[in-house]
Parts: C-alpha cells; structure tokens; sequence
C-alpha cells in the first residue's frame, strides 16, 4: 500500500477553512491524509505530551514519521547534551506514538558534509544502536554515498543495518544533492521524501538569511506529468516494500498538499481516515 502526506500539518492553509479548522488542525488533516512527516522534532525534541496530543486528534490507522533532532543526526557537530542522553530523551518523547502504533518510523536527515567515511559510517551503527527497536529512514545528503564508487557499498551497508533508504526527490545539485535512488532496503517499508526541483533555490546564496533560505528553497509545483513519473516509481517500490511512505515538502508557496491530492488520485489509493473534510481540491 501506497500511503501519501505532507511534512508538517500547521502551513497547509488550503487544508483549513473554517475557524474551527484551524483551530484544530491536526485532526482536521488526518480528515485529508492517513499520515504526516513531523519536522518540529528536528529542531528541539519534543516534550511527551505533544506526542500524547498528536495520538489523540489522529485515528488508529494513522502513521507518523518523526525526525530525530539535529543534535541527534549531526547537524550541531558539538551537541549540548552526550548523545546518550539524547537518543534517551527521543525514545521518552515518542513513546506514546510507538505504544499506540503509530509511529512508522523514525527518520535521520543527514546534514551536506556528512559524506562516506570510516567515523560516518560508524555514527551510523551507532544511531541503529540507540535506535534498535525502531525502523529508521536515513536521508543522505551529501552525494559521494550514491556516487559510481560507493551506490552499491551504501545500499549493501543499509540493508545490512536494516535502514530505510529515503528516495529522495529534489533538485540535482553537484554540491549538494543526491540522486534519486528507488531502491528498497527494509522490506516493511520504503520512505519517499519530495523537495521539488528548483535548483536555482536549493543553494544557500551568500548573505541570505535562513528564512530568506527556507521560502525558496522548496518552492516548486509538480507538474502533471512528474507526478505521473512519481507515481510509477512508488508503484515499482511498493513490489519491494510491504508499505511506501510517500511526503511531499515542497510547500515553500502552499504546493504540497495539493500535490499529494493530486498523486492520491494518480495511485487510485483510498484510505480509512478521520471523518470526511469539506475540502477545496
């Protein structure tokens, strides 16, 4: 099964248009979609009674997949805490998503200078340590993991680790991107993340500041046609994979919920979700 969302539920206006809607916006989503990325993980782990909200404004069939926070996936390369405590602290926090079922998976972003070396790869075996029980999705960012030289050595080692290779979407940069690689490497589930393709943005230029960064960086629209593409290949993974996790993050200008209802329709896909929305797609 093909499962479609969105990263985060607060900046999909399209999805809110009542008060009430926006007041409660998370279950009015799950009205919309049967699963979310949750991004504000990365920035600061969340306190145990988000996480305990989150569970009670989504139905049971609902799915989560929750980034670890930058310290966690070695963006901060001098963490304020040992990681020890980190990765305790992560697995408090999401506990009441796991013991309700719905946390499909954890996801590790990988910040653009962590590239194939001896010390990454050990960093890795020791997230898969701290996170055993878990099904984790890693995100490369740097490109020398897909190269000519070490494609096949990288997906060797993170079916050997039990990772999820995160197929990742997004503008093909030679300084920092990753190659769109649909390969499965955990036979329970395939992780699709979708950025966009605008190249011109996916660079941060000299004196932008990280907001200036962040609204363009993905704003793109997918066109009918690369959707279609799209969901050819999430079609071939779900021949490999129980279960596909498809989350489109192009929303710097509102375009990713209209995207992924637009895929949905594609995939001819229908889930059991919350009660109905009025919807404006």
């Amino acid at each position: 099964m093909i499962y479609v969302g969105v990263t985060g539920w607060g900046d999909h206006d399209l999805l809110y248009t009542t008060p009430e809607e926006r007041k409660h916006k998370l279950s009015t989503y799950a009205g919309h979609f049967p699963t979310v990325e949750v991004d504000s993980s990365f920035y600061a782990i969340q306190p145990v009674k988000n996480y305990e909200k989150w569970n009670r404004e989504t139905p049971d069939g609902f799915q989560f997949v929750v980034k670890v926070s930058r310290e966690m996936s070695g963006h901060d390369r001098e963490p304020k805490l040992p990681l020890t405590e980190l990765f305790e602290r992560y697995r408090i926090s999401v506990e009441p998503l796991k013991q309700a079922g719905k946390l499909r998976a954890v996801l590790v972003q990988l910040p653009p200078w962590f590239d194939v070396s001896k010390p990454h790869l050990d960093y890795l075996r020791t997230i898969r340590a701290e996170l055993i029980d878990y099904d984790i999705a890693v995100e490369f960012r740097n490109p020398t993991w897909f190269s000519e030289a070490f494609r096949d050595r990288t997906l060797a080692f993170l079916t050997e680790q039990r990772f999820i290779n995160t197929v990742c979407d997004e503008p093909q940069t030679k300084e920092s991107s990753i190659p769109f690689v649909p390969v499965v490497t955990n036979k329970e589930v395939a992780v699709v993340r979708l950025h966009g393709r605008n190249t011109a943005g996916w660079l941060r230029k000299p004196g932008m500041t990280s907001q200036e960064w962040r609204h363009v960086r993905c704003l793109y629209r997918y066109s009918e046609d690369e959707l279609q593409e799209l969901a050819t290949a999430c079609r071939a993974l779900e021949r490999d994979a129980k279960s596909v996790y498809v989350y489109f993050n192009n929303n710097s200008a509102g375009d990713a919920a209209p995207n992924a209802k637009r895929l949905i329709e594609i995939l001819g896909a229908e889930y059991e979700l919350a009660p109905s929305q009025i919807s404006l797609f």
